[in-house]
């Protein structure tokens, strides 16, 4: 057996490598079924959890729909409306009305504990009670942590819109609880800071939680919810301390439906009606209890597999190595007693992985040799502006082998000079060896710059700050340093003349390329203006005999003036002053062309209809023609940048203005046609002449109501109307008000009101 060693080893391996591909699909068939089974346990929680939300949701529209009931109710309006007469009260009435709201208490126990606040008589009453002194009802339901003049200004005496106060903890006939409170004035409309009525109804965490109770009782895990601002509305299993502090924790994604969190899996949900966080825990353990067996089984299985296996595999080793390796034998005492080299398979074999290393090595030394010429076209594309993110500047810069010491410093030009216009083949070659000696004593002197060739007679510089600099400044005064001693030693040494030009700092290696159009500018300014060997574009300023205002730019403040866009009108002002006096300064006959040209473009605009018919036409038109030019240019901008405003919001308020007189169009468009089944937003849209989508994104902005609702709650407040009296049966109502089937009907106003049309027919009745 030792003779066969090397070939049996090599026959076993192969065939353990067989082994474990089946082994490995068969790991990957195991984490599969894991995978599945999870995602059904997770699935089924999350259905659970979705069910426990569409039931609160449901019940909370119950109670919505109970103070919209009270909002029909004529007694209820009648008080609402009664004047009270010195000590007066309408005792009779309010009596009646607790009478009337009493068996809703007896039905939902979501409406076991509200009160209705009549503020005309200063008077609650609830289910078979009433408090002629709100001070009573106090001093058995009260919230603990509100005063009685707290709970009067901001329960009693506000607004409120189908508001919910989060859970507080709260006193009820001595017994300590907690509950989720839902307010509304009545009547709905109610905008002002006090309303005729309050509803008020609140619901005990018990109710909420109780909703809750199946994650618990299944899992054995907990359930919290919160409002959209993280507020506790009910929760169950765990306790609103630790609630809060995993909310919190920044390792749970909010976004995220399911999720691994120390060692529970939380589900989250959202509700796309009112915001609230439905958020549920289940342990691990519990979860994976039936992955766990599949894990038993297929390790037990994968197990028996490879001994198998393994056993199969040394046999079938043993009888396929022992004729290959007497073959061998053969061929190498053969080939060997005749003094010729033996060549089999394996000589084969090595032989090319010989010739591919060789081949490689060469590869390797002609990528090092082309290295330079890799660098150089990084550098040329940097300083051109011909990449678009920083990201692929990096890419870039590792590709060619480029690192910078930071993303902040300058872009410079060095020119030789005294070459200007030669191009003869030997001015070439010497301009050739004058910038490889520049680029060579660069390097010596500063190892930290990268350098490019621009034409024949002038290199590019990109000077970045070190870190131990103290940013730009430093490396400005670095550099001027280094040109000098260059300067000095390349006339000293080779009677060669430089100009070094530089442009702005950026602070950002994708600005490079404005650094260096800066860097042009300066040198040529340094050609015409200047006899410094080194010039700074902070250092350059040119007195240009015209300024910049092109037609373009004209157009474009008028158009973003009309489109009412104050912010980008502002930033092409301040772009067009920037642009004539950045580096340049304007002459006064220049500067007085300039401004006319400006004043010319904003009196344009006072000729549109909108300025026309504007209150503040002669203001602007005086305040525009008052622009003295003789002013300093940041006094003129500011009058510039004023009266763009003021122009902006004539603009904005003719639209608003349009918006609202459209939305009522829409409205009264409506209420006429409601009845009609095949009333639909492309009818709407047509009517109005709109599009469709613009008029539903105009109705949701100014109404903050979608069109479809707002048509389902004229519909139901035409059938509400019906119900009350006998005249016409529900499927006579329904298509009256514009319903295809009362089934539809049927299920939108229960939707609506929380009741069905029947059961709403039945309780007016009563």
């Amino acid at each position: 057996m030792p003779k066969y060693s090397t070939i049996f080893r090599k026959f076993l391996v192969s065939y353990l490598i067989i082994l474990i591909i089946p082994s490995i699909a068969g790991f990957v068939s195991y984490r599969t079924s894991i995978s599945v089974t999870e995602s059904i346990s997770i699935e089924n929680s999350v259905t659970q959890l979705q069910r426990s939300q569409e039931i609160l949701e449901r019940r909370m529209d119950e109670v919505e729909g109970f103070t919209r009931q009270l909002a029909l109710n004529p007694d209820l309006n009648k008080l609402m409306n009664e004047k009270k007469n010195d000590d007066l009260v309408n005792v009779y009435g309010i009596w009646s009305l607790v009478r009337q709201v009493t068996p809703f208490s007896q039905t939902n126990d979501f409406l076991q504990n509200y009160f209705i606040y009549l503020n005309n008589y200063d008077v609650i009453f609830t289910q078979g009670s009433a408090y002629f002194r709100p001070e009573h009802y106090y001093q058995n339901f009260r919230y603990n942590d509100l005063t009685l003049e707290q709970w009067k200004s901001t329960i009693l005496n506000q607004t409120h819109r189908s508001e919910i106060k989060p859970l507080t903890p709260f006193m009820s006939n001595a017994r300590q609880t907690s509950v989720v409170t839902y307010m509304q004035s009545l009547p709905l409309d109610s905008f002002s800071g006090s309303s005729p009525a309050t509803v008020v109804v609140m619901i005990d965490e018990e109710n909420i939680s109780s909703l809750l109770a199946g994650l618990e009782d299944r899992y054995g895990g907990w359930a919290h919810i919160s409002d959209a601002n993280g507020n506790t509305v009910g929760l169950r299993g765990i306790n609103e301390e630790d609630a809060r502090k995993l909310t919190s924790d920044a390792r749970l994604l909010p976004d995220k439906v399911s999720q691994f969190y120390n060692d529970d899996l939380v589900i989250t949900i959202h509700s796309k009606k009112n915001g609230w966080i439905y958020r549920a825990g289940i342990p691990k353990l519990v979860l994976m209890e039936n992955a766990n067996q599949i894990k038993h089984i297929t390790w037990l299985v994968t197990g028996a597999a490879l001994l198998l296996g393994l056993l199969v595999g040394l046999l079938l080793s043993y009888r396929n190595s022992a004729p290959i390796n007497r073959l061998l034998s053969v061929m190498k005492e053969q080939f060997g007693k005749d003094g010729v080299a033996v060549r089999n398979e394996y000589d084969f074999l090595q032989g090319n992985i010989s010739n591919i290393i060789t081949s490689n090595r060469l590869l390797e030394n002609e990528l090092k040799r082309q290295l330079p010429l890799v660098r150089d076209g990084f550098l040329k594309r940097l300083v051109a502006g011909e990449f678009q993110t920083v990201d692929e500047i990096t890419a870039a810069a590792v590709q060619a082998d480029t690192t910078f010491d930071s993303s902040e410093g300058f872009v410079g030009i060095l020119q030789i000079n005294g070459y200007s216009g030669m191009d003869s083949v030997e001015i070439l070659n010497e301009l050739y060896a004058a910038r490889l000696i520049l680029k060579q004593n660069l390097s010596e002197l500063d190892g930290q710059l990268h350098m490019t060739d621009l034409g024949s007679d002038r290199i590019v510089i990109i000077l970045t700050a070190l870190t131990e600099e103290n940013g730009c400044e430093s490396a400005k005064e670095r550099m001027n340093d280094t040109l000098e001693k260059l300067s000095d030693m390349a006339y000293s040494e080779y009677k060669i003349s430089i100009t070094a030009a530089f442009g702005g700092s950026f602070y950002a290696m994708i600005d490079a390329s404005h650094s260096y159009e800066q860097a042009k500018q300066s040198m040529e300014y340094a050609e015409y203006n200047s006899k410094k060997s080194i010039i700074w574009f902070n250092d350059s300023r040119l007195e240009t005999a015209t300024y910049y205002y092109p037609m373009d730019i004209e157009q474009r403040l008028i158009s973003t003036i009309r489109a009412g866009d104050p912010e980008e009108a502002r930033r092409m002002v301040l772009s067009v002053m920037e642009k004539n006096t950045e580096n340049q300064q304007l002459s006064a006959e220049m500067k007085q062309q300039l401004v006319g040209e400006l004043k010319g473009t904003l009196l344009k605009l006072l000729d549109q209809k909108a300025f026309m018919e504007s209150e503040l036409l002669h203001a602007l038109k005086n305040q525009i023609i008052s622009i003295q030019a003789s002013n300093a240019i940041s006094v003129i901008q500011d009058e510039i940048m004023a009266i763009v405003d003021a122009l902006c919001g004539v603009i904005n308020s003719k639209k608003n203005h349009a918006h609202i007189q459209m939305v009522e169009e829409i409205k009264q468009f409506i209420a006429e046609a409601y009845s009609d089944s095949e009333l639909t937003l492309y009818r709407i849209a047509e009517k109005v002449e709109r599009p469709e989508k613009y008029i539903s994104q105009l109705f949701k902005e100014v109404t903050d109501t979608n069109v479809s609702d707002y048509l389902e709650m004229i519909r139901i407040e035409k059938a509400s109307d019906l119900l009350k009296s006998n005249a016409c049966t529900v499927d006579e109502i329904a298509a009256r008000v514009g319903y295809n089937s009362s089934h539809s009907f049927r299920r939108a106003f229960k939707r609506v009101m929380g009741v069905a049309p029947s059961s709403y027919r039945q309780s007016i009745k009563i």
